[in-house]
């Protein structure tokens, strides 16, 4: 009997997921449970168990491709053999026999008008011209987002099928989106859009734009003319909009080791950049005086319930962050087109450092939890993560997020902000310095436990009185200590 494998629904918000590698292979014998195929979502990549025991008889998904959930992904034969697999039916049918040359000569094509300097070069002629109905909801918005026309895109999944490699392969190679052409003056100036410089004219150009997320889309013509060099241009693997600076192009030596880009380090790497063009960051740091709280955390391993294990600094970090939030509802919230959402749960995401990469696993409903039930959550979320085993909806829905980046060296530093959130916190290295206090009306210099604590807020919806006050309030809840398990 034949067992259809279909692609799951690997979180609520996940319709869609990338064939990024097959683990068995057609002919193979797997068992249940087994893992079968790797497959990418926006939100982290996941192997996909074998539902039962049988012979891989057929990939219906290839590699690359895009599959909404519920489409099938490949056939297992239960019963048979894998010495006994077949290929699939339609390797079998010979190729449909190719209609015989006419003898007579092809017409020859009209002579193409000359092109006036600063006119959009023609679009490459996509079979049937539809671009937009061989790519997925996904693909469209990642195309729309970076200004790319799908009907220059060449699909390589199945039936021409446009899939988001191939998207991210145009830009990188220079693909240009459908108002990519224009016209500059002699001295670099954009200013006019009529041309000054004569057609044919050897004018120096600067690389074409390529669109990036959050980038302002004007009516108007664009300014910026294609490039005359043939060599493709790229900033890397997210384009940006540049109109006077290419950055350097350096050439691999016998040694160096090129590392591509993953499908996670290019997730990673767009997150960042769409954030830092899309939020005002403004950080603001606070130091925080953690001896009140080292001293509590020596109580909590006297007591029974932590078994001599008492929550981290960390824990109490996301403990205070937690009833700060409560207090600055404004803080707790997402940025959706033009509003803000402020955010009933406190879903507090936590940043982890994996092997293949920065994963922000969400503890949801932390508002309810203990300090000794956030310990557990998280402790539980990072090792998930850190094993590949945390799932997309653990990555997803975070209202507000915490960074801690290590115990060595790190004084402080601003974070990125977590997007559509409108806040992330960074705990800094706790060092003993000496600091002046006031004893019995005296100054006196002790020894004290001090942390750096940075937030970064997005000033387009947070002003500065509130994200100062947030912050100042999360140092009191420290300084004061007066958490209970």
């Amino acid at each position: 009997m034949a067992t259809t494998v279909t692609m799951p629904q690997l979180g609520e918000s996940v319709v869609e997921g990338t064939i990024v590698k097959w683990l068995a292979q057609p002919g193979q014998r797997v068992e249940r449970d087994q893992p079968l195929v790797e497959i990418a979502t926006d939100k982290a990549n996941t192997e996909i168990p074998s539902p039962s025991a049988g012979v891989l008889v057929e990939v219906i998904a290839q590699e690359g491709s895009v599959v909404q959930v519920g489409a099938p992904l490949a056939r297992l034969d239960d019963a048979g053999q894998a010495s006994a697999a077949q290929p699939p039916a339609a390797a079998a049918r010979p190729a449909p026999q190719q209609p015989q040359q006419s003898a007579q000569p092809p017409p020859q094509s009209a002579p193409t008008p000359p092109q006036a300097y600063g006119a959009a070069p023609p679009a490459p002629q996509q079979q049937g011209g539809n671009g937009h109905q061989r790519a997925s909801p996904v693909v469209r918005n990642v195309a729309q987002e970076h200004g790319v026309d799908l009907d220059r895109v060449r699909g390589s999944g199945p039936q021409g099928r446009i899939t988001k490699a191939d998207v991210m392969s145009y830009l990188d190679t220079g693909g240009l989106g459908p108002a990519a052409a224009g016209i500059v003056n002699p001295d670099g100036s954009a200013d006019t859009p009529d041309p000054v410089v004569p057609a044919g004219a050897a004018v120096s150009q600067p690389p074409p734009p390529q669109t990036f997320p959050g980038a302002p889309r004007t009516g108007g013509p664009a300014t910026i003319p294609p490039p005359t060099s043939s060599v493709p241009y790229s900033t890397g693997p997210v384009p940006l909009q540049l109109r006077a600076y290419k950055p350097p192009r350096y050439t691999p030596k016998e040694g160096d080791q090129v590392i591509p880009f993953d499908h996670r380090r290019r997730l990673i790497a767009e997150h960042m950049v769409y954030s830092k063009v899309t939020s005002a960051h403004v950080p603001c740091t606070a130091e925080v005086d953690m001896t009140p709280f080292a001293r509590l955390r020596e109580e909590w391993k006297k007591a029974k319930e932590t078994s001599g294990r008492a929550p981290s600094f960390l824990v109490g970090l996301c403990r205070a962050t937690i009833q700060a939030l409560a207090e600055f509802p404004r803080m707790n919230a997402v940025v959706q087109d033009e509003s803000l959402i402020v955010r009933k749960d406190i879903n507090l995401g936590v940043a982890v450092d994996t092997d293949k990469g920065l994963l922000v696993p969400v503890i949801r409903r932390a508002n309810e939890k203990s300090v000794l039930g956030l310990g557990r959550a998280l402790d539980d979320l990072a090792a998930r993560a850190r094993s590949g085993k945390v799932t997309a909806d653990e990555l997803s829905g975070g209202s507000f997020t915490v960074s801690n980046p290590g115990l060595k060296g790190n004084l402080f530093g601003a974070s990125i902000i977590n997007q559509p959130q409108v806040g992330i916190l960074r705990m800094g290295e706790i060092v003993k310095r000496a600091v002046v206090r006031e004893l019995n009306g005296e100054d006196v210099i002790v020894m004290r436990q001090m942390m750096y604590l940075t937030l970064s807020y997005d000033h387009r919806v947070i002003d500065g009185v509130i994200g100062n006050a947030f912050l100042h309030r999360v140092r009191e809840l420290l300084e004061e200590a007066k958490f209970s398990l």
